[in-house]
């Protein structure tokens, strides 16, 4: 069984994640809208990254045997100055759910719920993963911001897309 206190917090998480899910969307529809496919692609599938995230952390609580609580949303964040603000806010986010990942951990720590803490391990990683992207995306935009055909070779070039991890925990529904 996990540690409840690791349960309120998770379920606190798949907030989280579901918002970056909404959040990533419209940033994607932000550069559709530019006619900067390159960009918008990466965004929509940066969102569905992170409902999977949230399905994944679904999946544990009901394997945990517990209730997992899907929480109403925030509306996201539309409407950017420009092509760096869209880029500025994901790596915010990406910031704010490392640390949020990082408390998670601690908790199941604390509490000697070990495989809660073993299930967060994929997570921390992941997270320097997105961390570096969204780091190298924000010094892209920002040299490139009055240049957007460069920005996207940029994202085709070095996008190499989603490749399956068989080390991620399972996904709810997949």
């Amino acid at each position: 069984m996990a540690a409840p206190a690791f349960v309120a917090k998770l379920n606190e998480q798949l907030g989280h994640e579901f918002n970056a899910h909404q959040q990533y969307i419209a940033i994607a529809t932000h550069y559709d809208a530019l006619t900067m496919p390159q960009m918008a692609g990466l965004f929509y599938q940066q969102a569905l990254e992170e409902r999977d995230h949230a399905m994944m952390m679904v999946q544990y609580l009901l394997d945990a045997d517990e209730v997992p609580v899907i929480p109403a949303l925030d509306a996201p964040r539309v409407g950017f100055a420009d092509v760096i603000e869209p880029v500025a806010a994901a790596l915010a986010q990406e910031k704010r759910v490392t640390a949020q990942i990082n408390e998670l951990t601690r908790i199941a720590r604390d509490n000697n719920d070990f495989a809660s803490d073993q299930f967060m391990q994929w997570f921390i990683k992941e997270q320097v993963e997105e961390l570096s992207k969204m780091s190298d995306l924000l010094a892209v935009v920002t040299r490139s911001k009055d240049d957007y055909e460069r920005i996207e070779d940029w994202i085709a070039r070095e996008d190499k897309g989603a490749a399956g991890d068989p080390t991620a925990p399972p996904i709810a529904g997949a």
